[in-house]
């Protein structure tokens, strides 16, 4: 058995996030277009005498470290099936924006499954990880995957998407979180007494994507839950206006938020718009970012 392992997992934006009516169990059916981007968290085991969490980085105050933390729900349930002890030592890089809407404690999760898949030699197949991942939560899985999916049901169920270039973006980081079921309830308090469309990917977005196009990315870029997200932070309005104003070609929500994200044309439209955000006094901090970027990767020495 190895000393340790370490994985480097990525942040994601939802390029589209339709949703659909609440399910009788609660969840929404989702089509949700992923794309993982460069910044990441680093996830390290290493055995133990119990298992146990740490986490250092921006904001790891907010960063569980008890049984309820993803990534050791991720130790927990891969222990469990393989009969064994989950004896780790979990260390949490952070450097993904903590409750920010760019999934950080699924990537976390994912990077503790594989990380302790490698430190315990258990042989799983990818097909059980993904089926862990989903178990965790919705995002989960495309954190293992990366690259560009589209995930339906409750975006656990995951299709890989042609992705012809390099996009750009600038992430504007939030004072505080966002509740994600807090977000999604005031998405059904919105919506209430209305017909909510089957949520579908939109083709000229998969089209754009495929292209590598970011002006007609920028056109298509969509997300229902950024009404509700901003019911919520009436602030974050903002800070898209001073991402737009400084040049920016689309901004939107990310996910559930209160994260901002801005497509630009190129790297240094990002640094451009990243530095007007961060004069405009809208966010905490502007962080630049690429897309595509791979999922969960074992860090080799």
């Amino acid at each position: 058995m190895s000393e340790s392992v370490t994985v480097r997992v990525p942040a994601k934006v939802n390029v589209q996030l339709a949703v659909g009516a609440a399910r009788p169990d609660g969840f929404h059916d989702l089509a949700n277009v992923f794309l993982a981007v460069g910044l990441y968290d680093d996830v390290t085991v290493t055995p133990a005498d119990g298992l146990r969490v740490t986490c250092s980085g921006p904001d790891a105050a907010q960063v569980p470290l008890d049984a309820s933390n993803l990534a050791a729900r991720a130790a927990t349930a891969l222990a469990e099936r393989h009969c064994i002890a989950p004896d780790v030592h979990i260390h949490i890089a952070k450097d993904i924006p903590v409750a920010g809407g760019m999934a950080g404690g699924s990537a976390d999760a994912a990077g503790a499954l594989l990380a302790c898949d490698a430190l315990w030699s258990t042989g799983a197949t990818r097909e059980e990880l993904l089926a862990i991942c989903a178990e965790l939560g919705s995002d989960v899985p495309f954190s293992l995957v990366g690259g560009a999916a589209l995930g339906v049901g409750r975006g656990e169920r995951l299709t890989p998407v042609e992705v012809g270039g390099t996009f750009h973006w600038v992430f504007a980081v939030a004072d505080g979180g966002l509740s994600t079921p807090a977000v999604y309830r005031e998405f059904d308090r919105l919506t209430a007494g209305t017909r909510v469309p089957e949520p579908v990917a939109s083709a000229a977005l998969m089209d754009a994507l495929r292209a590598g196009d970011p002006v007609a990315l920028a056109a298509a870029l969509g997300n229902d839950l950024q009404a509700p997200a901003l019911s919520l932070r009436p602030s974050l309005a903002g800070t898209l206006a001073a991402g737009t104003a400084a040049g920016a070609l689309a901004a939107l929500v990310s996910g559930s938020g209160p994260t901002t994200a801005f497509l630009t044309e190129d790297e240094a439209s990002a640094r451009k718009v990243a530095d007007a955000l961060t004069a405009s006094g809208t966010c905490r901090t502007a962080r630049i970012a690429a897309s595509p970027a791979p999922g969960a990767t074992i860090q080799r020495p």
